[in-house]
């Protein structure tokens, strides 16, 4: 947590403020049993009407003035804790957004929620709930205890022993819990992960009639996650009672040893009511204070948490080349191997081929071939294991990472788009392209239809095109990809829910754009890439032949097996 209260530095007015104002209010109410004490042995043992006008008006003046400034101290520890956690959250958000692919896969998504929501809303609590209490409360505490050695030095060593043995209870507590909280974080980040798991999934759980095992699943996580919490909070919760007990035990004490000593003259009846009212203090405050340590033992361990995500480094380190060797190859593979972290095995393997600049290159395999493994090392998603990956003639670690893919119009499988307008979504591909750019890239895209079905480029588009078909949201994906004008397009299995003719109207749009960008097809339809310059094969990791569709039917029986299975005869 400490590195995250660096972004507190942008507050610091805010957070002297705060904790100085709530002193000074401390202070007030240090002085109030002073002005009982005097009400009680001056003014009504005395029977002396104005004394006891005069202080009853001091004590509505010493509260509403201790009023004033514990709500401004509230104000300037809002303000602080609030902004610091915008700061946090949007550095933590800019942090992520540099990360690889490789670290998001292995952080996961429910985790990266989590962090973003619960955790940096507790640390908020927890810097709120500091700047307010953590110095009032044991000013209090020890004030209360200084005021009562200055009415008895005997009766006040009370005060001592109750909050030395308060003090051990309470850290005994907070000691204890934090081991406890991280471990209901964890618990938490599992039930999250499931959760969303199976809100994303619903229709393929429905589908399959897997309700009740999934309802299992989540009610496993969540019992565990409810098993931890109860019983971190029967431990927290042991602190009210136990503050309660100990001090209500010091407060009969001290009334019965305040009456000897009022017997015996030591002491007036005004100063036991004070030092009873300085018990009393120290016992709100000490249940504050513990209340406080929970939050803060919260708010630690979702720090620690947070901090750790902003500790994550980035495996992935740009380059600074920002030029092309406009004679060289668009892309060339030299020996790759690619293995995903902490996965057991190669996904690509010795995988070589070179695609010209302007070619048109089909990749084609089963199901977990590696074809889109493959694909995705081009705009450095991820780093190869071993070999190389080449565009333009440069290895793709030289060059600077967004230079890169602004060369790169990529459309991936699963057809993504954001809350908006259709124009919004758009211009994620040019911000500054024109009208007559997007319908260019939209009739390309055979997306024109799409676009007058659903009243123009104004129209409204739900988060994730919930509200748009499947082949609807892949024809504006393609049609963002084009706007930007790529050097190489990439289309990831990106038509795989468009019917053949809109597929054939799409392909022979591709083939008459001016220029010469490179196209790579990812497809499992041997329809979509069959008048390729040339094919790609893969199988099992690895490339299993290289040609034209003519000359795989001849010479590749992985392709000619795909191609029987599809209703194309051999040659």
């Amino acid at each position: 947590m400490f590195r995250s209260l660096k972004y507190l530095k942008k507050f610091r007015l805010e957070s002297f403020f705060a904790p100085l104002f709530k002193l000074t209010e401390a202070l007030l109410e240090l002085l109030v049993p002073f002005v009982i004490r005097d009400l009680i042995d001056k003014g009504i043992g005395m029977n002396d009407s104005d004394y006891i006008i005069s202080h009853a008006l001091l004590l509505a003046g010493l509260s509403l003035v201790g009023l004033g400034f514990s709500i401004t101290a509230q104000y300037f520890a809002a303000k602080a804790s609030v902004g610091f956690a915008c700061v946090l959250r949007h550095e933590l958000m800019s942090h992520i957004g540099t990360l690889s692919h490789t670290e998001l896969d292995e952080l996961g998504t429910s985790q990266l929620i989590t962090r973003m929501t619960i955790d940096i809303n507790q640390v908020q609590t927890g810097v709120n709930m500091t700047l307010r209490l953590l110095l009032r409360s044991p000013f209090v505490v020890f004030g209360a205890m200084i005021c009562a050695f200055t009415i008895d030095v005997h009766t006040a060593m009370i005060f001592v022993y109750t909050t030395v043995l308060l003090f051990i209870v309470v850290f005994a507590v907070m000691l204890t819990c934090i081991p406890l909280y991280k471990k209901a974080g964890a618990a938490l980040d599992r039930t999250a992960g499931i959760t969303r798991e199976n809100l994303n999934g619903t229709r393929v759980i429905r589908a399959f009639g897997i309700e009740e095992k999934e309802i299992g699943d989540f009610r496993a996580a969540n019992d565990a996650l409810t098993k931890i919490q109860i019983f971190t909070g029967r431990i927290s919760v042991l602190l009210n009672p136990v503050t309660f007990l100990i001090i209500n035990l010091a407060i009969i004490w001290l009334i019965h040893r305040g009456a000897l000593q009022v017997g015996a003259g030591v002491l007036t009846q005004g100063a036991v009511v004070a030092l009873y009212n300085y018990m009393s203090q120290i016992l709100v405050e000490l249940i504050k204070l513990a209340s406080l340590i929970i939050t803060i033992t919260r708010a630690i361990a979702c720090g620690h948490r947070v901090d750790a995500m902003l500790e994550t480094k980035n495996s992935l380190v740009s380059g600074k080349l920002r030029t092309v060797d406009e004679d060289a190859d668009a892309v060339r593979f030299d020996d790759v191997t690619f293995t995903y972290k902490n996965a057991g095995e190669s996904s690509v393997e010795d995988i070589a081929f070179t695609v010209k600049k302007g070619e048109t290159v089909g990749v084609i395999g089963g199901t977990g071939s590696g074809k889109s493994t493959a694909i995705n090392l081009i705009p450095r998603f991820y780093d190869v294991t071993k070999g190389s990956v080449s565009v333009f003639g440069s290895d793709v670690k030289e060059y600077d990472v967004e230079f890169l893919r602004s060369m790169i119009g990529l459309v991936p499988q699963k057809a993504v788009l954001f809350e908006g307008t259709i124009e919004d979504n758009l211009r994620w591909g040019s911000e500054n392209a024109t009208a007559e750019d997007m319908e260019r890239a939209l009739e390309t895209a055979q997306a024109t239809d799409v676009v007058k079905a659903k009243g123009g480029l104004s129209a409204h588009i739900e988060a994730g095109g919930k509200n748009l078909s499947g082949g609807q949201k892949q024809r504006l994906t393609i049609a963002r990809a084009l706007l930007r004008s790529p050097r190489i397009l990439i289309l990831d299995d990106s038509a795989s829910a468009l019917d053949l003719a809109t597929d054939a109207r799409l392909r022979k749009a591709l083939s008459e754009l001016d220029g010469d960008m490179t196209v790579m097809i990812v497809s499992q339809r041997i329809s979509s890439i069959i008048n390729a310059d040339r094919i790609i094969v893969f199988d099992d990791g690895r490339i299993v032949g290289i040609g034209t569709h003519d000359e795989l039917m001849k010479d590749c029986e992985v392709y000619r097996e795909t191609a029987s299975s599809q209703g194309y005869e051999g040659a």
